[in-house]
C-alpha cells in the first residue's frame, strides 16, 4: 500500500504521472514541481501533494534531496486494516497542493531522512516511518478544517476507484451512492458539497481523463478507447472531448 524512499531529483525537467498518490517533501536543497499546471517550490520546510493521475513536472538544484512517499489506492482490500488506514490518508490527496511544515513536522522529516540514509535496505522501517509522516500530516489537515458531521465518511477517491474498476460499463449515480452506503439524494448533496461538482460530472471527468491518457500514450483505435472508457460510440467520445476538453482525439494523438 505504501512505499517511501529518499532520492535526488534531476536538474533537467521531467514529466510523468502515475496510478498512485504521492507526496514529495524537501529534505535538502531546493526543487520545483508543477502539478496539473500549478507550480510548487520545495525547500526543507514544504511538501507537495500529487494525487493519482495528476501530470507533474519536476527538477531540482544540485544539492536537492527529497523524501518521496507513494500511497497506492489499488493495493489494500476493502476488508483489511490497510484499507482503513488508506481511507484516513486519502483526503490529503483530494487535490494538488503545497503544505508548509511546522517545526515538529520538519524535525520528523529530517529524522526520517536520516534513518533512511542510515538503513537504506530496511523496507519495513521505511514504510512505517513514511506512514507516520502521512498520518501526522493528515491530522494537521483535519485540524484545519471545519468539517460537517458525516462528511468524513465520503471519500471521492473511493468513488473514483470504483469508477476505474467499472469503467467499461454503465455506471449510475445510484451505483455510486451504494458504494458510499448513502441514499441517492444524500450522496448527491454530500458529494457536491465536498468536491464542488456533481457525481455525474465527476464520473464524466474520470472517463474523459482516462480517455485522454489512452489516446496520448497508446495506439488503440479511437473506438476502442471509447469502449474502454465507457462511451457508447466513437462519436460520443469525440463530442464529449470537444465539449469538455476543447480538443479532439486526432489533436491529442498529434500532440503526443
Amino acid at each position: 500500500m505504501l512505499d517511501a524512499r529518499l532520492l535526488k531529483l534531476p536538474t533537467a525537467s521531467h514529466q510523468h504521472r502515475h496510478e498512485h498518490h504521492q507526496i514529495v517533501i524537501g529534505v535538502q536543497g531546493e526543487a520545483d514541481l508543477t502539478v496539473d499546471g500549478t507550480g510548487a517550490h520545495l525547500d526543507t520546510w514544504s511538501a507537495c501533494l500529487v494525487p493519482t493521475q495528476a501530470r507533474h513536472d519536476y527538477c531540482g538544484d544540485l544539492q536537492n534531496h527529497v523524501l518521496v512517499i507513494d500511497l497506492d489506492p489499488g493495493v489494500s482490500a476493502l476488508d483489511t486494516s490497510d484499507h482503513c488506514d488508506y481511507e484516513k490518508l486519502a483526503p490529503l490527496f483530494e487535490r494538488p497542493r503545497t503544505l508548509a511544515l511546522d517545526n515538529q513536522m520538519q524535525n520528523l522529516v529530517q529524522f526520517v531522512a536520516g534513518e533512511f540514509d542510515r538503513s537504506p535496505e530496511n523496507q519495513t522501517m521505511k514504510r512505517h516511518l513514511g506512514a507516520s509522516i502521512l498520518h501526522c500530516m493528515a491530522e494537521r489537515l483535519n485540524g484545519e478544517r471545519n468539517v460537517r458531521p458525516g462528511r468524513q465518511s465520503l471519500s471521492p477517491d473511493t468513488i473514483r476507484r470504483y469508477i476505474m474498476e467499472n469503467l467499461q460499463r454503465k455506471i449510475s449515480v445510484e451505483d455510486l451512492a451504494g458504494v458510499a452506503c448513502l441514499s441517492t439524494s444524500r450522496f448527491h448533496e454530500m458529494f457536491r458539497d465536498l468536491t464542488g461538482i456533481t457525481p455525474h460530472q465527476f464520473l464524466l471527468q474520470t472517463r474523459l481523463d482516462q480517455a485522454v491518457q489512452l489516446l496520448s500514450s497508446t495506439n488503440l483505435s479511437i473506438s476502442e478507447v471509447g469502449y474502454r472508457t465507457g462511451f457508447s460510440s466513437q462519436s460520443a467520445l469525440t463530442n464529449a472531448l470537444k465539449k469538455h476538453k476543447g480538443t479532439t482525439p486526432s489533436r491529442l494523438r498529434a500532440a503526443a
